[in-house]
C-alpha cells in the first residue's frame, strides 16, 4: 500500500447485512466533487461548510435516483483521515450501499484497502500508531472493560506517558553528550546520582506497565478457566451448570470427555472463557490419554483452574492432585470445588479460602463459584487505568526497560558518559517507534492487516 497516495477512496463503514442505515465514507483530494457528482442537494457539497449534514438525493451513474441520503462534509485538515471527507447515510440492507460504491467507483473513487482510512489518519499526523491500534482494539472488543480501556489508549493516556518519558531521556542523553566536548575539564551536566534515581524511576514504570499486559489480555480474550479432575468427579456437569444449559454430555461412565470443549461466559463486564477437559488419570484407550494430554496443554494456557473434587468419596480425594499442579504449573491459581454435596448429609467446613462447595446436578453453589471468578477478574485488572493492550508495545517496553537497565549499570560501574548516552539514545530510538515516528512499511503493513475494510 502506497503511504503517499493521492487516491480518492471509499468504502462501507458499517458492517454489511440487513439493518436500518448504512454508511458509505469517502476521502481523498476528490471525495466532495466525486460525491457531488452523485448528490442532489439544495447546494452543491463543494459550496457548504465543513462539519455540516445535508439531505439529498443519491444519483446511479444513468442520472436515476437510486436512494434518499445524507451526505456528512468534513474537509481537511479536521477530519478523520486529515483528508476531505464525506460520509453517506443511506437505507440499509445489502444491495442499496452496492449501488453508492458503484456509482463513486464510476465517477473517480476506488475502493479502500483494509485500514486504509485510519493508515491515511496515521500518515497525516491525525493519530499516533499508539492511538491506531487503539481503533482496533475498540473494533474487536468483546468486553465493556475491554472497551473502555482500549479508549482510554486512544485517548492519549498512554500515548503523553510515552512523549514525556522519551523527551526527558533524550534531553539527559544530550547533557551527557555535551560533556563529551569538556572531557578535559571534568564537568558533569547531568548529575549522576539524580540521573540514577530518575532511571530507576522510569525503569519501575515499564515493569509495571510490563506487568500490566497480563490483565489486559484478560479484559481483551477473557479469564480462562479450566476446569479439571478426576473421572466422573463432575466436570461437564459443572460446565453445563455454569453455562446454564447442556453442552458437554454426562454420562456415569468414566472417561467420557475425549476433546476438550470450550464456551464463553459473561461476568459482570467482562469474560470467562471456560474449558471442560477430560478427566486425568492413567489410561490405555488411545484416544483417552489423546484427551488427557490436551487437557494438560489447556492447563498450560489457563489463568484459573477449578479442580473438580467428588466430595462423595471424600473432601481429601483430589488434595494429591491439585498439590501436583500446582507444583507443575506454579502460576496458575487454584479453586478446589467440591461437587456432589446434595449426596451429603452434613457439608464439612472449608479447609482454605480457595475451597468452594456446590452441587453441579441442583445448581447449589453455582453463583458462588461465578463470583470468586468475577472477583478473580477485578483482582486481575484492579490498576488498569493504562495499560499495554498488544504484544507489539510490550516488546518495546521490554527493549526500553533492558536499555535503560543498561545505562544505570553503566553509571553504577562508572563507565564512559559514551556508554551511558548510548543506552539512552537506543532507548529514546525505541520510543518513538513505538509512538509510529520511526517505522517501516513492514510495521505498518502488520497492523493495518489487522483492520477492516472501512476503517
Amino acid at each position: 500500500m502506497s503511504l503517499h497516495s493521492n487516491d480518492t477512496i471509499c468504502a462501507l463503514s458499517t458492517p454489511p447485512g440487513i439493518g436500518g442505515l448504512a454508511v458509505v465514507r469517502v476521502s481523498g483530494p476528490e471525495a466532495i466533487s466525486i460525491t457531488d457528482a452523485c448528490f442532489r442537494g439544495k447546494r452543491p457539497l463543494c459550496q457548504v461548510a465543513s462539519h455540516t449534514i445535508h439531505y439529498g438525493q443519491f444519483l446511479r451513474p444513468d442520472g436515476t435516483v437510486a436512494d434518499y441520503v445524507t451526505a456528512a462534509v468534513f474537509r481537511a485538515p479536521r477530519s478523520y483521515t486529515g483528508e476531505d471527507v464525506v460520509e453517506i447515510t443511506c437505507h440499509g440492507g445489502v444491495v442499496m450501499y452496492r449501488i453508492i460504491l458503484e456509482s463513486l467507483i464510476a465517477r473517480g473513487a476506488r475502493l479502500a484497502e483494509p485500514g486504509e482510512f485510519t493508515r491515511r489518519a496515521f500518515v497525516n499526523g491525525r493519530l499516533d500508531l499508539v492511538q491506531v491500534e487503539s481503533v482496533a482494539e475498540i473494533i474487536h472488543s468483546q468486553t465493556l472493560a475491554a472497551q473502555e480501556l482500549a479508549l482510554k489508549q486512544l485517548g492519549g493516556s498512554f500515548t503523553a506517558w510515552i512523549r514525556q518519558i522519551r523527551d526527558e531521556l533524550r534531553n539527559v542523553a544530550a547533557l551527557v553528550e555535551l560533556e563529551l566536548d569538556f572531557a578535559q575539564e571534568d564537568v558533569e551536566f547531568a548529575e549522576r546520582c539524580e540521573l540514577a534515581e530518575r532511571l530507576d524511576s522510569i525503569v519501575a514504570d515499564c515493569r509495571r506497565f510490563i506487568r500490566s499486559y497480563r490483565g489486559a489480555q484478560i479484559l481483551r480474550h477473557g479469564l480462562r478457566v479450566g476446569i479439571i479432575g478426576f473421572p466422573n468427579a463432575g466436570k461437564s456437569s459443572l460446565f453445563n451448570a455454569l453455562l446454564g444449559r447442556q453442552r458437554a454430555i454426562v454420562s456415569p461412565l468414566p472417561g467420557t470427555t475425549r476433546d476438550y470443549i470450550e464456551e464463553v461466559l459473561p461476568v459482570g463486564r467482562s469474560l470467562v472463557r471456560l474449558f471442560d477437559t477430560a478427566g486425568l488419570r492413567t489410561s490405555s484407550d488411545a484416544i483417552e490419554v489423546e484427551g488427557i494430554a490436551l487437557a494438560r496443554s489447556v492447563i498450560e494456557q489457563c489463568h484459573v483452574l477449578l479442580i473438580v473434587n467428588d466430595v462423595s468419596i471424600s473432601i481429601e480425594h483430589s488434595d494429591r492432585l491439585a498439590a501436583s499442579l500446582r507444583e507443575e504449573f506454579p502460576g496458575v491459581v487454584q479453586l478446589l470445588v467440591h461437587n456432589k454435596c446434595d449426596l451429603l448429609q452434613t457439608i464439612p467446613s472449608p479447609r482454605t479460602e480457595g475451597e468452594l462447595f456446590l452441587s453441579a446436578r441442583t445448581g447449589e453453589g453455582i453463583e458462588q463459584v461465578v463470583e470468586r471468578l468475577e472477583k478473580l477478574i477485578e483482582e486481575s485488572t484492579a490498576e488498569l487505568e493504562v495499560a499495554l493492550v498488544n504484544e507489539r508495545h510490550r516488546e518495546s517496553l521490554l527493549r526500553v526497560e533492558a536499555a535503560l537497565s543498561a545505562a544505570h549499570r553503566a553509571l553504577a560501574e562508572g563507565l564512559p558518559g559514551e556508554c551511558i548516552a548510548l543506552d539512552l539514545r537506543t532507548a529514546t530510538q525505541e520510543l518513538s517507534t513505538l509512538l509510529g515516528e520511526q517505522w517501516t512499511n513492514d510495521l505498518l503493513d502488520r497492523i493495518f492487516s489487522q483492520f477492516c475494510i472501512g476503517k
